[in-house]
Formats: structure tokens, sequence, C-alpha cells
């Protein structure tokens, strides 16, 4: 009998393992989508039921917990912020959109903030988030320990100045520095960076496979920031094992965006050996969807009786009907549909108030062209009946219109960065003229081609006319006129007014960033 007992202790299938849960990008999706996918009561029932059926389970965030629904856009982080502290995190890290309504309210709100808050690359001294993050945190686990350090974008063109304050430390030494010193010094078994930087590259800034390739002593990454559903099941089209600089395969996790998935991380313990370092291989990853499986009675009674007065608000809104949409658009389109019809409303907007400040009698001219950043639009648009909510979920930010004189060697700069990303939103009477590898070789405007040294009016967000969304040479324009009133104001008016007039929303579906037809040929 004892020597069965000594068998059974020693066989792998009893190994202590620790499971790390992780969500991302959340966008304030507090409800399922019209799918049932997502929604923070199904997510917590999933997080139960694995907390319930393992002994070790540590809770991560990666960022952007907010910004993308009615209920950030009514309640500010009111609702977010108390529901996150209840399905009880572990470890957060934030992400660009928590800045979405300044410091001063992101300080406020992080007071309460239960978890472990982490940043090794964000330096708030001085600031009301000073002492509010710090490097890293050590979780002993089964006589080992899990080093856990976060990382955050670069603000740069991306976070409203006016925002933020802070000192941002690159990210690749900032990584190594802090990976070493947790696996050398702190000797610690397992070292997990928690990122917000990024999976797909898509400007100048640092992704994590990137950082992998540059690293030595980190051993899992859990990403946020580019939505990527890094799928292990589909490791052909984003891997979730990346070599690092000494040819070790590291594991990188990401759920993509809205609450859909929660990622899973496993790792036996018995395979984090003092002196070495685990292979990506060894730690066990995948995918738990986020489903409308689980019945009302297994669902959290005080999130339910929490959520249900903000949720009655948001109804009110999300059903009153403004228009009706012949296509079905989709969000992460740079180009066609969704882009266009929001260039083309900006452009119809602006041109009437340019029209209108000159018979008030400003000395300036009609409104040459408008852009719009297709990473301010953030919801589907089913075909079929569209609603308020719909509108103001789709364009949640608090932005204003601007007009801007802007000469068009800048504009030009702007839509060379746009062409290598894919495109962006231009009125439809702007062709970008690339070639087939995106690389610009004309801005077309109203059938001529745009002059560098010429002087245009051009409309857009002041958002965009910052500099910010990598659109970095905009910000040497001159103010013509900023609306009073958020985007979302006027939109919704376009929206009632086609309706009014009988029509349907129906915008060009063809590419505005077009390959040269000589290429073509």
């Amino acid at each position: 009998m004892l020597g069965l007992a000594a068998l059974c202790f020693s066989n792998p299938m009893w190994a202590e393992k620790l499971v790390i849960l992780h969500t991302n990008d959340t966008h304030s999706a507090i409800m399922p989508d019209k799918d049932g996918r997502g929604g923070v009561l199904q997510r917590k029932a999933v997080i139960d039921s694995v907390r319930k059926a393992e002994k070790n389970v540590i809770l991560v965030d990666a960022g952007d917990m907010v910004q993308g629904s009615l209920f950030f856009k009514y309640f500010r982080g009111d609702v977010e912020y108390p529901l996150f502290n209840m399905t009880d995190y572990d470890i957060r890290i934030l992400g660009n959109h928590e800045f979405d309504n300044g410091m001063n309210d992101l300080a406020e709100k992080y007071k309460d903030v239960k978890a472990d808050r982490l940043s090794a690359n964000y330096d708030f001294s001085g600031t009301v988030l000073d002492g509010v993050f710090r490097p890293y945190v050590i979780k002993k686990v089964g006589g080992k320990k899990i080093g856990f350090f976060g990382l955050n974008v670069d603000p740069e063109s991306l976070i409203s100045a006016k925002n933020i304050d802070v000192n941002f430390k690159e990210v690749i030494p900032t990584a190594n520095e802090i990976a070493s010193y947790l696996k050398n010094k702190k000797k610690c078994d397992l070292v997990v960076a928690v990122t917000h930087i990024g999976y797909e590259k898509e400007n100048d800034k640092t992704t994590d496979v990137e950082m992998i390739a540059a690293s030595s002593d980190i051993d899992l990454v859990i990403g946020a920031h580019s939505h990527t559903l890094v799928d292990p099941a589909h490791p052909e089209i984003y891997p979730s094992l990346i070599p690092n600089a000494d040819g070790r395969n590291v594991r990188v996790g990401q759920t993509g965006k809205y609450g859909r998935y929660v990622g899973k991380m496993t790792i036996d313990l018995d395979k984090l050996k003092k002196g070495k370092k685990i292979n990506g291989e060894d730690i066990a990853y995948e995918l738990i969807a986020v489903t409308d499986r689980f019945p009302a009675e297994k669902l959290d009674g005080k999130m339910i009786a929490f959520i249900e007065p903000y949720r009655q608000a948001v109804d009110s809104t999300d059903n009153r009907v403004i228009g009706l949409s012949k296509y079905a658009l989709k969000t992460g389109e740079r180009v066609g549909g969704f882009p266009n019809l929001t260039a083309d409303i900006t452009h119809h907007y602006l041109s009437h108030k340019a029209d209108s400040l000159r018979a008030a009698g400003m000395d300036i001219g009609k409104l040459d062209l408008s852009l719009m950043n297709v990473g301010g639009i953030r919801q589907d648009m089913p075909e079929g009946n569209i609603t308020e909510g719909q509108i103001l979920s789709t364009y949640p930010f608090s932005n204003h219109f601007v007009i801007i004189a802007l000469k068009g060697s800048d504009i030009i700069e702007t839509l060379r960065v746009a062409a290598r990303k894919g495109g962006e939103g231009v009125s439809g009477n702007v062709r970008v003229v690339t070639d087939k590898d995106r690389n610009l070789i004309r801005v077309v405007v109203d059938g001529e081609e745009m002059d560098p040294e010429k002087t245009y009016l051009f409309g857009t967000i002041n958002y965009a006319a910052e500099g910010n969304d990598d659109m970095r040479s905009l910000a040497k324009h001159k103010l013509i006129w900023t609306d009073e009133v958020e985007v979302a104001a006027p939109l919704l008016r376009w929206f009632e007014h086609q309706r009014e007039l009988g029509l349907p929303v129906a915008p060009d579906l063809a590419p505005r960033f077009v390959v040269d037809v000589n290429e073509e040929l």
C-alpha cells in the first residue's frame, strides 16, 4: 500500500498547477452583443468556474477596460470600475483609453481599485498618479516565485497631450531591465510581462513580438491594445509562440476585444526549475469563449443588481430608431463603406459650416477635403435599423469637429502614413494613389493632383488635428474654427435627417486609397 501511495504522489497528474486567466480591451462591453457573446456577467461566470476547479488562479487584465459603449459615455467609468472590483482581479495595468477623461479622473477612479496596479515604463512622479502604480509584483504559488511587471504603450500621437503627464520609458530596455532583475536578482521562477503595446505592427511603436525577439528573461506575455485574437488553435494566423533573443520560444496571448474570450494559461509548477527557463511549449494556452451558456442562476446576483439601473438608462437610448442602413458595415476596415460614410458626413457638415462662416464675414474659401481616423469608429453597423445608442457607441469619443488651414505638403505626409497603415476615411472628392506596396504616389483632390505648396481648407476632428493617431503633420495647422458640441451631435442629426428625407444610409463602398492603374494594367 505504501508503494502505491508513493506512486500516486509521484505521478505527473498530481502535479500542482498555476492557472493565469487574462482579459484585455473590454471597452465597456458590459452586456453581451447581439449574438450572445461577451458581457461581464457571463465572463464572471467563466472565471468563477475556473476558480472552483483550480487551486491556484491569478486573474490579470491588460488594459482598455473602458470606452466604447454608452455605459462609459454616460457614466464615465462609474460602471466599469466597480464591476472589475467585483470580478476580483489580481493584477491590472492601464490601457491608453483609461486616460480619456484625464489624469485627475483616472486618479480618482484608481483610488478604489483592489488589484495590484503595475507599470514599469510610465513614471508619474510629481503628478496625481504618483505612487499609484509600481513596476512589478511577485506572487508566491506552490513554493514558486512568479514575477509580473507592466508595460504601457508610447503615448505620443496616441493619447491626447492634455490628458496625460508622464515620463515614458522605452519598452525594450525597460522590459529587459525589469525581467533581468526579477529573474536574476529576485530569483523568480517565472517572469510574466503584462503589456498594453500591441501584437501587430501598425506604426513605429514597439510590439509584443519585437519585445520578445529582443528579450532573454521574459517567459510569458499577456498582451493587449491591438485587439488581436491570438488563437493557439490557429498559429498560422497569429503565432502564440515567439522566439526570443536566445531562440527560446516565449508564449504570448491576447483575447481580441469586447470580452468575448478569456485567456487561460496553465503552468505545471514542477516544470519551473531553479536556474532554468521554461519553454513556451510547456505553458498550455487556450481561449475560453464567453457566451450565454450559463443560466441566470449561475450569474453573480450582486453584479446583476448593480448593473440594472445603468442598463435601463442605456436601453432607452439603444431602442430609439433614427435610420435604416442598406449595408452591414464593419469596424476594422480601413477603407470602404464605414470610413467613407464617416468622412462624407464630416465633409458635408463642415462644408456647410465653412459656407456659414464665409457668409458671416470670415475670409475663407470652400472646404477642400476632409479626413476622419478609422480608429474613431468603434462599433459595427448591421444592415437594417440604426438606433441612437448605436451611433453614440460607434462614435463615443469626446472629440469636436474642426476646420483647419494646412499646406498640401503636410496633408500629403499624413496620407503617406495613412497609406502605409492601409487607409483612413477621406471625403469622396479625394483619391490617394499608391503602388502595390502601399507607397504613396500622389493625392488627387477634385480631379487635380494636390499642390504641396498650396494651403488647403481641411475638415477633421481636434484629436487628429493635434497630430494624434500617427497624423503628426496635421499638428502644423492654423486653426480656423472649432465646433462647440461633440461629434456625436451633428452625426446624429445627419442620420435623423436622412430618415426624414426617406433615404437609407447607403455609403460608397469603393476604396478611396487605390493602386495606380498603370501597375494594374
